[in-house]
């Protein structure tokens, strides 16, 4: 199911995900300036490369063109409910005890 996980999440990363890139940094005294250039996903960056080759251009846009970011989205989510379904499954929360503890007792009539 990991895989699954990944496969998806690496769609929607790559694809529709917009990031911002740094710039440059400038020193004032204590201060920096930082500036970014414009958002952009992985995949706009790999269009407006010239050393990456047309033909792989070409099939990135084939797969561009086949994706549904809602349904990307919806599949992402999905997969994390099972996840935390299958780690609350086999790992259920229980409090945590002291070794030579056998149970655990409160006193309903301690007074601070």
């Amino acid at each position: 199911m990991l895989k699954q996980l990944y496969a998806t999440l690496r769609l929607y990363t790559n694809f529709f995900q917009p990031t911002m890139k740094l710039k440059s940094k400038e020193r004032f005294g204590s201060r920096v300036q930082k500036s970014y250039y414009a958002p952009q996903t992985p995949y706009q960056r790999v269009l407006a490369c010239a050393a990456v080759a047309p033909a792989d251009k070409k099939k990135l846009k084939r797969q561009y063109q086949t994706l549904n970011p809602a349904a990307l989205k919806r599949e992402l989510d999905k997969y994390r409910k099972e996840l935390f379904r299958l780690a609350a499954k086999r790992r259920p929360v229980r409090p945590k005890r002291h070794a030579n503890q056998k149970s655990i007792h409160i006193k309903p009539d301690l007074v601070i």
